[in-house]
């Protein structure tokens, strides 16, 4: 791409000097669709890393489901466990989907 904005410069300061108007739009024509194919290529390539990046995240989210759905399963096993034989009521499973800066017991600062 930085080729042929530096063709357009080219032209623009050194290059249309002596040249007649037809040939002048000639050349702007075939330099500005030279560079339109390569911006039209970059676009394709911008879209389909964007598309498997977006399929990653797609089966990450997955992942952290299935992980955060095992762990909640784990603390409520660990909860029941403990509150039998005391008569205590149990503990809610926390919020992992919560942010880091949030506090999930908003009685302690």
């Amino acid at each position: 791409m930085r080729i042929y904005i530096d063709t357009i410069s080219f032209l623009v300061y050194f290059g249309f000097r002596g040249i007649t108007g037809s040939i002048k739009r000639e050349l702007i024509l075939i330099v500005m669709e030279r560079l339109n194919s390569n911006l039209y290529l970059q676009n394709c390539y911008i879209m389909k890393e964007n598309e498997r990046l977006r399929k990653k995240a797609q089966l990450l989210n997955q992942e952290n489901q299935a992980l955060l759905s095992e762990l909640k399963q784990k603390l409520s096993k660990a909860n029941n466990n403990n509150s039998k034989g005391k008569n205590s009521a149990t503990s809610a499973v926390p919020d992992l989907n919560l942010g880091s800066t949030s506090n999930p017991n908003p009685s302690q600062p």
